[in-house]
């Protein structure tokens, strides 16, 4: 027998309007609408969406609220479409040529502790270390830790505020070709031309921090900066985005990147839900530290790790270079 509260007005209201903010959220994700300091950080949690709007649809059944439950129900089936395929591996591990282990991470205004750095690049072997939020004096104790003899070659783009700052480190000769950053309010991304031996492509590392969604100003260069980083590498060049996007490839501005010409490694890999950022306090965690490379170039390993000191996980991606032409 039905509970008489289950037919009572407001409780039709009540579930009627949940359903309709999760279908604008479902509507508004599946179009790529997000816009302002308030919209593009809610989107970064599209997968914490899915099951709430996954228990909000089990609730409307429980109360018999036949059309939100409908609603719901095509809300789920959105969002499951475009969160899941992340969990499931796909494409290439190896794509005949060297193979360059790429360690991403955020040091939180230099503050990530030095040792654990410098024996987490030195554990991983790691080949190429895209560092962001860097200071002068990060670099320093992370050279007299040990990092330059493992990563002796460098392009510093390190700031005293720490936030601005990012560098490249390289156990390969590198080449500073420039800054992919522009605009009022960028971070440093500095470009590293990476001397691979052998024939085969020339390869190119960005170490990228893009300013988070924070405001209306932080905001506006999140979607120029994005937008910068949205440019097809050169032919016969082997582009590699590493860093913190301040983004998930729920936003669109992301998978505009991705769309002119790479593809995610931790998405390939089935590991695209694991979360990178925050460790430091109780939020629902999010992907916004990513390893993007250019298609035909194979990707393996990734490993998500902890350090203390900073609220990023560092991302290591074993990234397989193209092989030479036949």
């Amino acid at each position: 027998m039905e509970h008489p509260q289950q037919r009572h007005p407001a409780v039709t209201v009540s579930v009627a309007l949940v359903a309709a903010g999760f279908a604008g959220f479902a509507l508004m994700r599946a179009l790529g609408l997000e816009r302002g300091p308030v919209l593009v950080p809610l989107t970064a949690h599209t997968p914490v969406a899915l099951g709430a709007a996954a228990l909000a649809a089990a609730t409307a059944g429980v109360l018999r609220r036949w059309v939100s439950l409908a609603a719901l129900a095509a809300v789920v089936a959105v969002l499951a479409a475009v969160v899941l395929p992340r969990a499931i591996p796909y494409g290439i591990t190896a794509a005949g040529g060297p193979v360059l282990r790429v360690m991403a991470f955020n040091a939180l205004g230099g503050g990530a502790d030095v040792r654990e750095t410098v024996d987490l690049v030195r554990e991983q072997e790691v080949d190429v270390l895209a560092l962001q939020e860097v200071t002068p004096g990060l670099l320093a104790d992370l050279a007299a830790a040990g990092l330059e003899d493992l990563l002796p070659h460098e392009i510093d783009r390190s700031a005293v505020s720490g936030v601005e700052g990012s560098s490249v480190h390289s156990s390969l000769p590198l080449t500073d070709l420039g800054d992919a950053a522009e605009g009022p309010d960028a971070f440093a991304m500095p470009v590293a031309g990476v001397a691979v031996d052998g024939p085969g492509p020339a390869v190119e590392v960005v170490s990228v921090h893009v300013p988070p969604p924070l405001g209306t100003s932080l905001t506006a260069a999140w979607e120029r900066e994005l937008r910068a980083l949205a440019v097809p590498a050169e032919q016969d060049t082997v582009r590699i985005l590493a860093g913190d996007f301040n983004a998930t490839v729920d936003h669109a501005a992301l998978r505009a990147v991705l769309d002119s010409g790479y593809v995610d490694a931790a998405s390939v890999l089935g590991r695209g839900l694991r979360a990178t950022w925050p460790t430091d306090r109780p939020l629902p965690g999010v992907a916004i530290d990513h390893v993007l490379v250019t298609p035909g170039t194979g990707v393996d390993r990734l490993e998500v790790v902890e350090v203390t000191g900073s609220d990023h996980r560092a991302v290591v991606v074993d990234v397989s270079l193209p092989g030479a032409p036949r």
